[in-house]
């Protein structure tokens, strides 16, 4: 039986998004009362780190973690998950802070984990779909979803979402201080270790919204890592000398 949900922690990891941290900090708030706010900013020079300051002298609910450089996307969660730890959260949340992830719709990922260990905000099951997306990037984000379930057996049809909540059980079963993935690669490798390690995962329909303010983060060498990593994890796992992963439970 799977315990009880009392305190969620929300990650929003932030460079250069002083255009909408607070409106995204006050659809959260607004959306999941209950739930609090942990900004990790990467010292960004547009002040993004002064905003997260004044929202958090303001509200109980939100936290802030400052970080001396930018370190890239998975490091930040990392350093997030490590303070909800400490902080004895329940379920960890991913988010991010452009509004592409709509706080209006995280009660829905809250309610799946009643069944679940790990759910995914999924733009490719029925019931999800993307806003404002060119089909190249369509096009680019199906594709490196089929290729990790063809490499890795990963059976999720959006593994490189990163709208998702986590039980803190899941978290603190995984090997997080040898993960040097980032970005794409970051969300299929969790997804893959959680699903590897037998932790039930599901997959609940979301609208992903495409930023109206700030530039995406998305760039060349993130697809690159995710291709390389992911052709390296099916080479060295159980798959290619004919084991079976764990099912998830």
């Amino acid at each position: 039986m799977r315990a009880p949900i009392d305190r969620v922690l929300v990650i929003v990891p932030t460079y250069n998004e002083k255009e909408n941290l607070e409106v995204i900090a006050g659809r959260l708030v607004t959306s999941v009362p209950e739930a609090h706010l942990l900004v990790v900013d990467d010292s960004s020079p547009d002040g993004t780190g002064d905003i997260a300051d004044r929202l958090a002298a303001g509200d109980p609910r939100v936290h802030v973690l400052h970080r001396s450089e930018k370190n890239g996307l998975g490091g930040a969660y990392i350093a997030g998950f490590a303070w909800a730890r400490e902080h004895g959260y329940d379920v960890v949340v991913e988010m991010d802070a452009d509004g592409s992830h709509q706080p209006e719709q995280l009660p829905r990922l809250l309610a799946a984990l009643e069944h679940a260990d790990l759910v995914l905000g999924s733009r490719w099951v029925p019931g999800g779909s993307v806003v404002n997306w060119p089909k190249s990037r369509e096009i680019l984000s199906r594709g490196g979803s089929a290729y990790a379930r063809t490499l890795l057996r990963l059976p999720v049809q959006d593994a490189t979402g990163g709208y998702r909540a986590y039980r803190r059980e899941v978290l603190d079963s995984l090997p997080l201080s040898t993960v040097a993935s980032q970005g794409y690669c970051f969300q299929i490798d969790l997804a893959w270790q959680s699903w590897k390690a037998g932790w039930k995962v599901v997959e609940v329909p979301i609208t992903f919204v495409e930023r109206e303010r700030g530039e995406s983060k998305m760039n060349r060498s993130i697809v690159l890592e995710a291709v390389w990593r992911v052709a390296w994890w099916g080479i060295t796992s159980g798959r290619s000398r004919g084991v079976r992963p764990t099912p998830a439970r």
